[in-house]
């Protein structure tokens, strides 16, 4: 039985194999949030929502259908940011570093598994990307739990609860979960800059890309060794920085501009930056917040489905098309436009295999959204259609943001946002190949013709 078990795996593509894995992680965090002792005295919770739970935190996207301060005891809490380190830094980077402390080889297969999950090209050099990632994001949530924690020692009577709260915020932050145990979210530090700061912080850790990470963090040491080989940074780290930086720019003006006669009306001008550059910041992937935002118009409603949409960086946390990718796309358009068959970029050329991919991955991610927004219409005709389409991007860029129509919709319409948080998770190019299998060379090509389009 073990033998035919581990023959059918051999024969699924490692893009399968993943998937199967994520989906075991949420089995595990179903039994793992069924358990009386994550829940507060008194509280029940109905297996549906519990496994609509368990897919939102594998995925860190953070939709949720009851107040997890209200909801979860401390041991929950504890359970929840479990889960979020193998929904945040991946299910392959975490089951590497326990086969690293069990000293176990980390072979062929691991490490094609580990090349698919964190969007590699390459099988050298995986197992100290993973390492490095590993420290990173770990440094990253301490820090950020003790700066919280001390901050937090004016705000809360005892210093355990003031640094469960830090901890709690930190991991959320990092891992973009959106989830909060202030039962508000961000809304009470509405007014405090330097929380938000951090918190901002923290978010662009967890989706800006893990080997955009290790690329700086080798430059500065490289830097501090003064060493005299020159450092390059990868065409990845260039392209995906400045799209990030453009969007979290664009994204601050364009609320600011949309908001400055409805919700911004009366505020100083940095109070509506900071709510502006907040939300910005927050629609990458995190889903926190420091505001209701219904009290937002629906043209931000509609540019906040467009951001998250987008998501976050490629091997990151975050989900949606990816940065990347929108960022190809506009470069496509730009050179399409002027006759350029090749797409020159930071002195570079871009490979015609990840344009067609990017145009692929955004043409499958608009179809699969818009018939989730026409499904839901259809089964929650009560809903705004607005609210809808935030939901729905909501879910597939892992973000966890919402007007607060979850805990209404229908089994059907949240058994589809569960499919698109679990989607946006493992990745829409993991998707096609789950679909498509492993991939396979063409034994023969028919003669080519042209087809006329536009």
């Amino acid at each position: 039985m073990l033998r035919k078990a581990r023959g059918w795996l051999e024969q699924r593509s490692p893009a399968q194999v993943i998937s199967g894995y994520y989906l075991l992680a949420v089995i595990v965090s179903i039994l793992l949030f069924s358990i009386p002792a994550v829940h507060k005295p008194g509280v029940d919770v109905s297996f549906f929502d519990t496994v609509f739970t368990a897919v939102s935190v594998v995925s860190d996207t953070g939709l949720g259908v009851f107040n997890v301060s209200e909801t979860y005891s401390v041991f929950g809490y504890f359970v929840i940011i479990l889960v979020l380190q193998f929904g945040g830094i991946g299910i392959m980077a975490m089951s590497t570093f326990f086969w690293m402390l069990l000293g176990r080889k980390i072979g062929l297969k691991e490490r094609q598994l580990i090349m698919v999950d964190n969007n590699q090209f390459e099988l050298s050099g995986l197992v100290q990307l993973v390492k490095e990632i590993l420290k990173i994001i770990v440094f990253a949530e301490l820090i950020g739990g003790l700066i919280l924690g001390f901050y937090y020692l004016r705000f809360f009577s005892t210093w355990e609860e003031a640094f469960l709260q830090g901890l709690f915020a930190s991991v959320s932050a990092t891992t973009n979960a959106g989830m909060d145990i202030t039962g508000n979210s961000l809304i009470p530090f509405a007014g405090d800059y330097f929380v938000q700061l951090v918190t901002i912080t923290l978010i662009i850790f967890g989706t800006i890309g893990f080997p955009v990470l290790v690329e700086v963090k080798n430059y500065f040491y490289r830097r501090r060794n003064k060493s005299d080989s020159p450092f390059r940074f990868s065409l990845f780290t260039k392209l995906t920085t400045f799209t990030y930086a453009i969007l979290l720019l664009m994204g601050t003006i364009f609320i600011l501009l949309f908001e400055y006669q409805h919700y911004f009306k009366g505020m100083t001008w940095h109070e509506s930056f900071f709510y502006a550059f907040f939300q910005a910041a927050t629609t990458r992937s995190a889903g926190l917040t420091t505001m209701d935002i219904n009290d937002f118009s629906m043209p931000t409603h509609l540019f906040m489905s467009f951001l998250m949409f987008i998501g976050g960086s490629p091997n990151s946390v975050g989900g949606g098309i990816r940065t990347t990718t929108f960022a190809l796309n506009i470069l496509f358009i730009y050179h399409f436009a002027r006759g350029n068959r090749d797409i020159k970029v930071f002195n570079r050329e871009l490979h015609p295999d990840d344009v067609m991919k990017s145009l692929a991955i955004t043409l499958l991610a608009i179809i699969m959204c818009g018939m989730s927004v026409i499904a839901i219409s259809i089964s929650d005709s009560e809903q705004q259609l607005i609210a809808i389409l935030l939901e729905v991007c909501s879910a597939f860029g892992t973000v966890g943001l919402s007007t607060g129509i979850t805990p209404e919709l229908s089994p059907f319409a949240r058994c589809l946002l569960m499919i698109l948080m679990f989607i946006g998770r493992i990745g829409l190019t993991s998707f096609l190949f789950i679909i498509g299998g492993r991939q396979k060379k063409a034994k023969f090509n028919y003669p080519k013709e042209r087809v006329i389009t536009g």
